[in-house]
């Protein structure tokens, strides 16, 4: 799997998994329930900075980038989810979090 493609699994759980846990959507419980309007705008825009990474393929992780392709109230937004889901990752996606911490 290419680098920016599991980024985008990546962040779509992250998101999924704070949309389920705050707003009580996501896929979290039964997988049933779509992503509420703030978080499926959340998502639509981190997918895109993502398919617009000038990095590419050999981009490193998003916080140790040096330029910040987010708008100022995006990037607070998705450091909240972050910060949020991503001890909760090794719970309900623990290869995905132990490949992150292992990752460059």
């Amino acid at each position: 799997m290419k680098r920016i493609d599991w980024e985008k699994k990546t962040v779509r759980h992250m998101i999924e998994l704070w949309c389920w846990k705050n707003h009580g959507c996501g896929k979290g419980s039964n997988g049933d329930c779509g992503l509420c309007g703030e978080c499926s705008d959340l998502l639509a825009y981190s997918l895109a900075r993502l398919d617009r990474c000038k990095f590419g393929n050999s981009k490193t992780k998003c916080h140790k980038c040096p330029v910040h392709c987010y708008r100022p109230d995006m990037r607070e937004r998705i450091r909240t989810v972050m910060r949020f889901s991503g001890p909760r990752m090794l719970l309900y996606h623990p290869l995905e979090a132990l490949r992150y911490l292992f990752s460059r």
